[in-house]
């Protein structure tokens, strides 16, 4: 619902009102059902007022005030802004991807990006982490913030981190002859030093986490898609540098020694997770590590894997084997209490699809107000925003998504967004 359809929204006593006004104004919301992401409750029938980009108060009762404008969501449910905790804003996965790394420019990626992060907002994703890509993504992310166009908030890496040979190391799957040289500043690091080198590159670059590939990849152009990678000593090295230089870090794992490696050295999320058993949950729980399950990019390179041609020969058994076990991990993980951080991996299927990890997670057992809580106040405390995001609370940032009330009997009308508010401004849904 667009600004075409916005006067059957906002209703104004004897005058009419653009977005641009209310972007910079004050204004109440009405919201049939109201999500408390901190309690993971519904309340009904409660009024926001905002001010600028800032919920200044939740009312039981609207303001006696004929000048107030009114966005009238009373017909539905209104959660905060989802926060999808796993993107690739560059890249949207079809056959033709493995060649179009020769053929794409940056400043392609960049526009590519842009179109991707429009699918998000619309999808109502407010905010996204993306896990990897050329620098694009940062690109992008400083446009949104200095207002040059409009997207989700975007906390990025930049570029993933990898072993020589690793998932992400740029050059797998290419002849010598079209393989760049790859070092620590294209995300390539052998040995603690030049590790802990690679982690400051980034940060230098402008990253505001650290993703590394603790293990074999799926979509990668190599062979193993879950073997460890990094040593003890490299992710201590990676780890701590991060922490010093004041972000968190991120791990791809599929396989469980790498992924209990990570885990044990302090990492902030594990991505994927596909092998995790329960000596790595039990470590998961004793460091406080969050799991981003990623269920939907699992579902779909399964389904894709099945298309002939889709995927080179490397990587199709790797996607038929991990793929479809991801949804099941998930399954166990949250049953033994893993704490869970809503995150889909975009980018490997379409971008916009998102909300579908909802459906997912509830077909494992996960109740739907705990998986819209997992992506709006657990994803912000992971990020460290619990101050500004994630909650339809007085203080926040206006974010704020509205679907049809039936969302929680049928999590897929997750799917069906009907308004979008980000920072204050209605997101134009029509475009």
């Amino acid at each position: 619902m667009g600004l075409k359809n916005l006067t059957a929204l906002v209703l104004v006593m004897g005058a009419s009102i653009s977005t641009n006004l209310l972007a910079q104004s004050s204004y109440l919301v009405h919201c049939g059902q109201l999500f408390d992401s901190e309690t993971a409750a519904i309340e009904e029938d409660r009024y926001l007022l905002i001010e600028d980009n800032v919920i200044k108060d939740v009312l039981d009762a609207p303001l006696n005030d004929p000048e107030l404008p009114l966005i009238d969501l009373s017909s539905y449910l209104v959660t905060p802004g989802w926060i999808d905790m796993h993107v690739h804003l560059e890249t949207e996965y079809d056959k033709n991807t493995y060649l179009r790394r020769f053929r794409v420019e940056q400043g392609y990626k960049a526009l590519k990006a842009f179109a991707n992060g429009q699918k998000l907002l619309k999808a109502g994703f407010t905010t996204v982490r993306d896990l990897g890509g050329s620098g694009a993504n940062n690109s992008l992310r400083n446009a949104i913030n200095n207002g040059l166009v409009e997207g989700p908030r975007i906390i990025s890496c930049r570029k993933a981190i990898a072993i020589t040979g690793g998932h992400a190391d740029p050059s797998n799957g290419m002849s010598l002859k079209y393989q760049v040289e790859t070092d620590y500043k294209n995300g390539v690091c052998d040995g603690p030093e030049e590790c802990a080198k690679a982690v400051r590159w980034q940060v230098k670059q402008g990253a505001d986490c650290i993703k590394i590939t603790a293990t074999g990849g799926v979509l990668s152009v190599a062979r193993d898609g879950d073997g460890p990678a990094f040593s003890e000593e490299e992710l201590e090295a990676i780890i701590n540098t991060a922490k010093d230089r004041g972000v968190h870090t991120a791990a791809h794992a599929h396989g469980k020694k790498g992924m209990l490696r990570a885990v044990k050295a302090g990492i902030t999320t594990i991505e994927h997770g596909t092998y995790m058993d329960e000596e790595v949950m039990a470590a998961m729980l004793e460091m406080g590590t969050y799991y981003v399950p990623t269920i939907t990019a699992g579902w779909a390179v399964a389904e894709n894997a099945k298309k002939e041609g889709f995927y080179p020969d490397v990587v199709r058994p790797k996607a038929l084997r991990i793929g479809p076990q991801i949804q099941e991990t998930f399954a166990r993980a949250y049953a033994y209490g893993v704490p869970i951080a809503f995150g889909t991996d975009s980018g490997v299927f379409d971008h916009g699809m998102n909300a579908k990890e909802f459906e997912l997670m509830a077909e494992a057992g996960m109740p739907i107000l705990e998986a819209l809580q997992s992506a709006t106040f657990t994803n912000a405390r992971v990020l460290g925003m619990e101050e500004e995001i994630g909650q339809l609370a007085s203080g926040f940032l206006a974010d704020l998504v509205a679907v049809p009330k039936g969302a929680l009997e049928d999590p897929s009308l997750l799917m069906e967004v009907k308004f979008v508010l980000k920072d204050g401004k209605i997101v134009d849904l029509d475009k």
